[in-house]
């Protein structure tokens, strides 16, 4: 085939999926108005889903609007355990995620027989959760906590009781450095996270010597990032922040950088560089990418909507005893 019949073949493939995607996101418009649905998409979602997003927030704020959201259907875009994290909070609601594949690899490294196991050896213990957690998991625990409420959690703990945080390994240790408190932290990591080593972070410093880093509290390099916040002064001088994916979109329409490295699941990126056009943000590994979150696509989303499925039921007598733990994460911090 010719060069000048190839151009215009693929000319036309490009027009017919730029249609293709017109017509979806109409069409679920449509729907949504249809179903007096409201859409709520987590910052690592893909850019098409957040811009039709309702909310687009990090698992904390996703849990709070889904309560404060007059809807009588939630779709949310997201893993799973957002999806019951939603249901529970929410009994009257019709919870739906449009793939319910989505799953999350940090929440499979802790089963409620784990949780159980440890309250046998500690029952006058205390269990934090991370949401990233089942509901299963959920309903063994005292509280539940996001990345941007994790130290407050923990500080409100009555203190000299022994106290479980799971499942994340580097968020538990940098609660263990921040708060001062003795905490068992289970072995658990998410992969995505993890791979953001201190080896990452330092051919980023030294690549971009004038940039702010922003760095989750799950990542591999947290560890290095306090290291550089308190032996460099990073802190005081504003150029290491370990902040959630929420207080990272505050961070950076505040801050005076102009120039951000991202250490996180790159999703983030998006919202990021649509609220704040005039800076310019890094992915710290442009690799960092969450298989999970990228299996909601527009064609799921619409069909979700059209058809009312994936519906997210939790156990009721599961859903109660984790409600009291999500209830507590929602009033503290």
């Amino acid at each position: 085939m010719q060069a000048g019949a190839w151009r215009v073949k693929r000319e036309g493939l490009q027009f017919v999926r730029m249609h293709t995607l017109v017509d979806q996101i109409r069409e679920i418009r449509s729907l949504k108005a249809r179903r007096g649905a409201a859409i709520l998409a987590h910052n690592y979602q893909r850019p098409e889903i957040q811009d039709l997003a309702d909310v687009v927030a990090d698992s904390l704020q996703m849990a709070r609007q889904a309560s404060a959201i007059d809807a009588p259907v939630l779709v949310i875009c997201g893993v799973h355990f957002m999806a019951e994290t939603a249901a529970i909070a929410n009994p009257g609601k019709t919870i739906l995620i449009p793939e319910p594949q989505a799953g999350c690899s940090l929440a499979e490294t802790i089963q409620a027989a784990d949780v159980r196991r440890w309250r046998a050896e500690h029952p006058d213990g205390l269990v934090v959760s991370y949401v990233n957690t089942s509901a299963a998991v959920k309903a063994e625990s005292d509280y539940c906590c996001t990345s941007g409420n994790a130290v407050a959690v923990i500080t409100a703990l009555p203190p000299d009781v022994p106290v479980l945080f799971l499942p994340d390994f580097f968020l538990g240790q940098y609660l263990k450095r921040v708060t001062g408190r003795n905490l068992d932290v289970w072995l658990g990591e998410c992969h995505v996270h993890a791979g953001l080593t201190r080896e990452v972070l330092d051919a980023k410093r030294a690549e971009l010597p004038d940039a702010e880093f922003l760095v989750h509290p799950e990542c591999g390099c947290v560890t290095s990032a306090m290291y550089y916040a308190e032996a460099e002064g990073d802190i005081s001088g504003g150029r290491t922040r370990i902040v959630s994916t929420e207080q990272m979109m505050t961070r950076a329409r505040t801050s005076p950088a102009r120039r951000f490295v991202v250490a996180t699941e790159t999703g983030v990126l998006h919202r990021l560089r649509r609220e704040n056009p005039e800076k310019e943000f890094i992915a710290a590994a442009e690799g960092a990418e969450c298989r999970y979150m990228k299996m909601i696509t527009l064609e799921n989303l619409r069909d979700s909507l059209r058809d009312l499925k994936h519906e997210v039921i939790v156990p009721e007598g599961i859903a109660r005893r984790a409600r009291q733990a999500i209830d507590r994460m929602l009033a503290i911090g």
